[in-house]
């Protein structure tokens, strides 16, 4: 069965993508831990980030650089902070979430909820910045 992050990426599930091209895609978290934050995935389902081959593998962070650099450009924070769980969906993902404050990366917090269009202006905003 596909993993959930498969059907946002088939546009089974809508999303707010921040950017894609043949072998990658980002969109914004639907239960983010700050405002911007964003998921950047392969396209293809893998589910250990370490499993990715190593090619495959640069390439990915190669993009998660881009996407957090237009993130940083347009939610204002100190800086972007990464991390790779992938417990909670069997798709290997990197979480990019902008911070001002070590705690904003504790995701025992609270999930913040936005208005979809807030969710969707924020998209908007890091896709503007997006080269």
């Amino acid at each position: 069965m596909a993993s959930i992050f498969t059907r946002i990426i088939s546009g089974e599930i809508p999303c707010y993508k921040i950017a894609e091209d043949d072998r990658f895609f980002a969109f914004l978290d639907i239960s983010p831990l700050a405002k911007g934050h964003t998921l950047v995935v392969p396209k293809a389902e893998v589910d250990y980030i370490f499993d990715i081959e190593d090619e495959h593998h640069k390439d990915l962070w190669n993009f998660a650089k881009k996407v957090a650099q237009a993130l940083k450009k347009a939610v204002p924070c100190k800086r972007i902070g990464i991390a790779v769980i992938g417990l909670e969906v069997p798709h290997a993902h990197i979480h990019l979430i902008p911070m001002n404050k070590v705690s904003d990366m504790n995701f025992a917090s609270p999930k913040l909820s936005f208005p979809a269009s807030e969710m969707e202006e924020t998209a908007q905003k890091i896709r503007s910045q997006f080269v």
